[in-house]
């Protein structure tokens, strides 16, 4: 998302840009998303929400994104909906495949560079989720290509750079990419979490994104956990889906599934669909060195770039549309 926005952008302003792109198709994780891209309704519930966050960063997210959703329409990106459903965030929903044939230009497939303008490379989840032994709800090319080309120029880092966001999703060896939101197993608020290999328990309820939920099942062993779900609570939505339609998609996959006494229990894993640790960036996309000085030449977009949602959760679409735009208009400056 963000090195596509960046690319579109600068050719807004007569560059002609070439994104290097590491995998085999354009679009990196941004292809496998449900295609909500939000921001919080004010600088004030973005800090409460992810309190770690650089208030400058927050600020442009939260000043520029309108701007940014009718710049993405006004260069033939289709908006499904301007709503989210949730009152603490605004924004809309578009078609990721759509999005990618209507942005993917001058793109060299399976080749990467060392001297880049924007890093845009998806963070480090890959990496992640393999040294922690957790399952990758993201593209398999997003390994920590742009955060060690940064700190090998010299870049300093922000943030925990083991906190990721992640879901839950069902308990099986493998799940491919076009399952990724289907699979989802977003129903914690109804459920009662607990280890597989049993002593931890969530102390619920977990914050509206469940990614807190996630993120410290993550710390249990083997990344594993029971959702137990009273059977009243099957016909509750989240979303445009409902608990039982989740559980049924959990099962169907190959998830253990039991039933007892009223209750339904799902064994789930969780995954990184991506870091949120990283580069150090200022407001205007420069990378930083240790010293809070831009490094010359050097800018990171989306979650290459750490510091907008430190200690919460916060949309990476969000930030990869806004810091890619902001990041082509300073390459350019």
């Amino acid at each position: 998302m963000a090195g596509l926005c960046a690319a579109a952008r600068a050719r807004d302003l007569g560059a002609q840009p070439i994104v290097y792109e590491k995998g085999t198709r354009a679009g990196g994780s941004m292809l496998l998303s449900s295609g909500f891209v939000w921001r919080f309704r004010s600088v004030d519930i973005h800090l409460e929400e992810c309190p770690g966050a650089d208030e400058s960063l927050v600020r442009a997210i939260v000043e520029q994104f309108d701007d940014a959703l009718d710049w993405l329409e006004s260069i033939g990106v289709e908006l499904l909906t301007r709503e989210t459903g949730n009152p603490l965030t605004t924004g809309a929903r578009f078609d990721p495949t759509q999005l990618v044939q209507t942005l993917a230009r001058d793109i060299r497939l399976g080749e990467t560079t060392t001297e880049p303008t924007i890093l845009a490379t998806g963070g480090f989840p890959v990496g992640l989720a393999r040294e922690k032994g957790l399952m990758l709800r993201a593209n398999p090319w997003s390994e920590g290509d742009g955060l060690e080309l940064g700190l090998g120029r010299g870049a300093t880092t922000v943030g925990d750079l083991d906190e990721f966001f992640g879901r839950a999703m069902p308990a099986v060896d493998r799940i491919e990419e076009e399952d990724f939101v289907r699979l989802t197993q977003l129903y914690g608020q109804y459920a009662t979490v607990k280890s597989k290999y049993g002593g931890e328990r969530f102390e619920g309820p977990p914050a509206w994104s469940e990614n807190d939920l996630v993120q410290e099942i993550a710390r249990w062993r083997g990344g594993l956990a029971w959702y137990t779900v009273d059977g009243e609570d099957t016909s509750k939505r989240v979303r445009e889906r409902t608990v039982f339609e989740m559980i049924g998609a959990a099962r169907e996959a190959g998830a253990p599934v039991h039933s007892e006494r009223g209750q339904i229990s799902i064994l789930v894993r969780a995954a990184v669909t991506h870091t949120i640790g990283g580069l150090r960036i200022d407001e205007a996309a420069h990378v930083l060195d240790e010293s809070g000085r831009p490094i010359e030449g050097l800018f990171a977009a989306g979650v290459d770039a750490g510091g907008w949602s430190t200690g919460g959760y916060a949309s990476g679409l969000a930030a990869a549309l806004v810091f890619g735009r902001i990041a082509a208009e300073s390459a350019l400056s």
